[in-house]
Parts: C-alpha cells; structure tokens; sequence
C-alpha cells in the first residue's frame, strides 16, 4: 500500500507546500507595498512576522484546501486516474485563487481601512448597487495588483504542473482501503491542530487578536495574518457579547453611559452636520500647526480660514475605520470596533441618537449623500435613526454631475443641499456625507491641474473638496437661516498618509472635529482630546436640550468628565485619556504609553502605574456597557 499511494501522497504534501509559498509571497507583496504603515524597524521584526505567520497560514490553508485534501486522500481507487487528477486541479486552484486574491485587494484596500478585509466587508457592501463600476474602477487605477495576482496565480499553476500522479491500478483493494484510511485519519488529526493553532486543549483557536501576541508594536500584528484567515474566522461570528468584567449596576462607578445637560439655555438653531469623506487631520494646515511636522504641506485653504472662526480639536480620533462606522458614531453615538454595529444582527433596534432627540425637540431632519440611494449602507440606517428625509442621487436626478463611478461631485451637490435647506422650515438639521475625496480620485474636467497635486492621489481631491465647502458657503451666507445655525464638521475616517506622524499609532485615526458659528463666538483652536462619539451629546449642550440621553461620548462644551478617546484598530481597543494611551486588547492591558509617545514604542505597563490600573477598569467599563446595552437592545432610554 505505502508504495502503490507514494507518489500520492509526494504530489498532496507538495501541492498544499506551494500554497505555503505563494502566501509568503503574498505576505512579502503586502509589506512592500504597505511598508510604510507596519512600522517595521529592523530585518529582526520582519522575519517575527513571517514566521509566526506560517500558524494563520496554515489554517487558512487547511480550510480552503478542505474539500482537496478529502478527495486527495480517500480511497477511491481512481484517484490516479488522468479525469480525476483533473477534477483535483481545478477543484485545489478554484478554492485557493478565490481566497488568494483577497490579499492582493487588500494590498491596496489596507492603505484606507488600517484592517484586513473580515467577512462582514460582505455585509456592508451588499447594498452597493454600483459595484460592477467600483470594481472596474479598482482593477483601472490598480492594474498593477491585477498583474501581479495574474503572474502568481499562472507560476502557480506551472509549478504545480511539475508534480505529476501517474495512473496506477488498483489490485489489493482491501489493504489499499484499510492502509488509506489510517493516513487519512492521521492526517485529519493534523489538520484540526492546524487550523486551531496548536493541539493544546486549555487554548481556543487562534483569531485575528492572537496575532498581536507574537508583535512589539501593533502595527505590526496586520502583517501577521493573512486575508483568509481574517475572512474564514469573521464568518457568522458573534462579536457582540458581555465580557462580565463588572455586575452591569456596577458599571457607574467607572463611567457615566447617561448624560444630562442643563447649564446652557433652551434654543433651537438650524444645524448642518458634514460627514466628510476620506478627511484626515493630516490633510488641513490649520490642524498641525502644533504638530511639529517637517516640510509639512496642507491642502485646505478654505477650512484653514474656517477654523480661525471657530472651535476646533487637533487631537481628535475617529471611532471607526471605514464610512458607515463614521455615520453611526456621528449620527447615533454608537461607535464600531471589531466589526460594524450597522452590519450586525443587532442594529435594527430603537436607538436613542442625535436624530431621535432632536426630533423630539422639534427639529426636521434630513440625510444627504450624493452616491446611489442605499449605498453603503446609508439609506437603511436613516430608516432605523427615523431621519424625515434622505436625499441621493435619485432626488439629486442628473447624472452628468457624476464622477461615473461613486456619485455627484461635491460642488454640484453642496449647491443642491444649499438649495434644499433654504426651502426647510427652522429649525432643521441636516447631515450632509461627502463624496469625493474617495477613490477614484477623479476631478471634474474643468477642474483639473487647478489644485495642488501632493504626495497622495487623495491630495487634489481634499483640495477640490475644500473649494466645494468656500463656494457652499458663499452661496448659503446670503440665505435668512444661515445666521441661526451651527456648522459641525467631522471625517469618516483617515485616508492615504503621507507623514510618518499619521502613518503609526493612534493618529492613523485622527480626523478633524470642527464647531463654527457665524457669531465666531465659539473660536478656539483646542488641544483636548476628542472624538466621534462627542459630537452627539456636545450639540444637545450646545442647544441646551434638558432631557438625559444615552452617550458613551461627552460634551466637549462640559467639564463634567475628563477628555476622553476610545477607539479600535489591529484587534485592540486604544484608550486615551489625560497623560496616557492604554491598549486592550479586549481581555487585558497589554500596552501603556505616555501621551507624548504617538507610535506607542515604549511601554510603561511594566511601571504598574496606578493611572493604569484606572484607565484598565475604565475601558474594561465602556467595553462592557457598550455590548451590553446593543446586546440586550438598550440603546435607548424610552
């Protein structure tokens, strides 16, 4: 039997051994072109990281060559048959080219969300209804993944062509079954350590967070896994459950998840609320200033100007990587860490939100987003937020204002929203999500060569956007209303970066959060820490809405609770408060750092400072509230 099933079980071995290599070269593909985000100092990290990656590979591999290897392996005395050999090639490519190409797109997708692709990427790109378009756009502006994916996948194919099974009959059938299946198990009780991780019955398999065990600085822990991997473990996955650090009543005792306001007066101004698109920190001069930045350039005159007249944060974070984590946390207060509130099972539900208090309080309320109605995710969250009106592309109704793939170029929107809110009765809030400095990175044709090119192809396009915010407001200065209103602006989330400041850290999420009255009484450039989640409860102080309300966020016109930030990025949660940034990585501390340290390269947990022992319960507490109160459906007081 051993010799009969020899070169079987040669050609099995050597056939998943080449998946092996072309992950490494995969792996070796992902740092080059990402080489500047992981934060790789020495060839000593870059080898830690290739080799404790070969554990994620492994179980990526053994799942997706699930189906080979059982029919690799069970006796079916025609498995040397040229027809089955056949059926075995094009069953081990479909698999593993499918799964193989996501780490070529997440390559260039890594550079925009700081995170591998995870199964609920699916969920949230469902309702894409110009995906076709997106796609082409992607293989267009990247065909140089496309080639290389096409080069590995065709080297892969040529090596595997270079083991052969030559057709063998089958005679002693008895021993040839009996002697398959003991291999077969044998190699079945391989692969469950395989693809838990190891064989130790105290561990549970390995996940996306282990990866950050085997790394010195987080940035690195990406590199570590592979996108299968990241895919396959996300599937179906419940993330949304109680760690039981604390008895839920206790939970006040470290933060306060109820907020109430009564300093400021009853009054009710007119809002507008931008959500802006790919706008990171590092984009806006008048930000970093303070940041001590070498050759620094800018590329926002407007908001420069903008922000003389009013309050804005330097230190300011996003609570989430990608578009519709930024509408939740703005909109609703509900941030977004290991995978989307919107996408999962539990965001049907009443929420208390920005919407539904300002409602309450009298205001209409309306939605803007120039791209496909439903996309991203947008139009469904409006109906859950019970937003009065959502305005897309279909109300907008001319395409020839488009960019051809993503939707109506800021200008010619901004004017439409002008246009629109001029015909509200006051008091009104609107938020208004950006559009186009998103890839594909394409100006309007009498636009182009008019901004600065930059570093980055989001450059021109944060230019272009910043001229689309000056000829808004020029247009909306005249209009009765303007005066009685308060202009919030934020970002989804960060884009590419340029400077080594933004590319490690905590500052991979910095966005800009800006408060501007026509008054310019709220005037001040403030280095406090802020975030996302602050802009919900900040406007209901700002208006003096009296009622208590449900915010993880704080007021950042109240000095009822310290300057606080808690975000989520590489599977670890950050949070950053007065002198210090602790990370956790959902059970524990494993990093704490003073403030000053932005790459987060000198731990000081092993100082055992009583400042983390309280920073440690605190997150633990927001952490806790947080997925309690969208587990149990809590996310509203009535």
């Amino acid at each position: 039997m051993k010799l009969i099933r020899k070169q079987e079980y040669l050609a099995f071995f050597y056939r998943l051994g080449l998946a092996y290599l072309f992950y490494f070269i995969a792996r070796l593909l992902f740092y080059v072109f990402n080489k500047d985000l992981l934060n790789i100092s020495n060839a000593s990290e870059l080898f830690n990281t290739f080799y404790y990656g070969i554990a994620f590979d492994t179980t990526a591999i053994l799942y997706i060559n699930a189906i080979f290897t059982l029919l690799s392996l069970l006796p079916l005395f025609v498995n040397t048959h040229k027809t089955f050999q056949k059926v075995l090639f094009y069953i081990y490519f479909t698999f593993n080219f499918i799964a193989y190409a996501t780490n070529f797109i997440d390559m260039i997708y890594y550079k925009f969300s700081n995170f591998r692709l995870t199964f609920t990427v699916f969920e949230e790109f469902k309702n894409e209804t110009n995906g076709n378009a997106l796609l082409f756009s992607f293989l267009k502006d990247y065909w140089y993944i496309l080639v290389l994916f096409l080069v590995t996948c065709y080297l892969w194919i040529y090596l595997y062509k270079k083991v052969n099974v030559k057709p063998i009959e089958i005679t002693k059938k008895l021993s040839y079954t009996l002697g398959s299946i003991v291999i077969l198990l044998l190699i079945a009780t391989l692969m469950v350590g395989g693809i838990r991780g190891d064989f130790k019955h105290s561990t549970r398999p390995i996940t996306l967070v282990d990866a950050n065990r085997h790394v010195t600085k987080q940035e690195q822990a990406v590199l570590v896994l592979n996108t299968p991997f990241a895919i396959i473990r996300t599937i179906n996955k419940r993330e949304f459950k109680n760690p039981n650090f604390f008895k839920n009543e206790d939970i006040s005792k470290y933060i306060k998840p109820i907020k109430q306001y009564t300093k400021n007066p009853e009054t009710k101004p007119n809002i507008v609320l931008f959500i802006i698109e790919s706008y990171g920190r590092e984009y806006i001069g008048a930000l970093n200033k303070r940041k001590k930045i070498k050759n620094y350039e800018g590329y926002t005159p407007f908001f420069d100007s903008l922000i003389q007249h009013s309050l804005a944060f330097d230190n300011a974070y996003a609570n989430g990587r990608k578009s519709i984590h930024g509408m939740s946390s703005v909109l609703s207060g509900i941030p977004s860490y290991k995978v989307a509130f919107t996408s999962s099972a539990y965001s049907n539900q009443k929420i208390q939100s920005l919407i539904s208090t300002l409602k309450d309080y009298g205001y209409d309320t309306s939605f803007f987003h120039g791209a496909a109605n439903g996309s991203m995710g947008f139009l469904g969250y409006s109906n859950i937020l019970g937003i009065d009106h959502y305005y897309g592309k279909t109300e907008f109704n001319d395409d020839s204002k488009s960019d051809g793939i993503w939707g109506i170029w800021d200008e010619y929107f901004f004017q439409y929203v002008a246009d629109e809110l001029s015909k509200k009765k006051n008091p009104f809030f609107a938020a208004i999500f950006t559009l186009s400095s998103h890839a594909p990175y394409k100006l309007p044709k009498e636009f182009e060569g008019k901004f600065p090119v930059g570093h980055k192809p989001v450059h021109k396009m944060v230019g272009y956007t910043d001229y689309a915010f000056k000829k808004f407001f020029e247009r909306v200065k005249k209009e009765s209303w303007y005066d009685n209103t308060i202009f919030v602006f934020t970002a989804d989330h960060t884009n590419q970066k340029y400077y080594k400041k933004y590319r490690k850290g905590i500052n991979r999420l910095a966005v800009p959060i800006i408060f501007f009255k026509p008054d310019n009484s709220l005037a001040k450039l403030d280095t406090m820490v802020a975030q996302q989640i602050d802009i919900y409860p900040s406007i209901l102080d700002l208006i003096g809405y009296k009622k208590p309300f449900r915010s993880w966020g704080r007021s950042v016109f109240s000095d009822d609770m310290a300057p606080f930030a808690i975000t989520h990025s590489g599977n670890v949660f950050y949070y950053i408060k007065n002198d210090y940034t602790l990370v956790f990585d959902g059970k524990k501390t494993i990093g704490f750092y003073n403030k000053d340290d932005v790459m987060l390269e000198r731990s000081l947990i092993d100082k055992n400072l009583p400042e983390m022992k309280k920073m440690d319960a605190e997150c633990k507490a927001y952490v806790q509230d947080y997925m309690y109160r969208i587990v149990q459906k809590k996310l509203s007081l009535n």
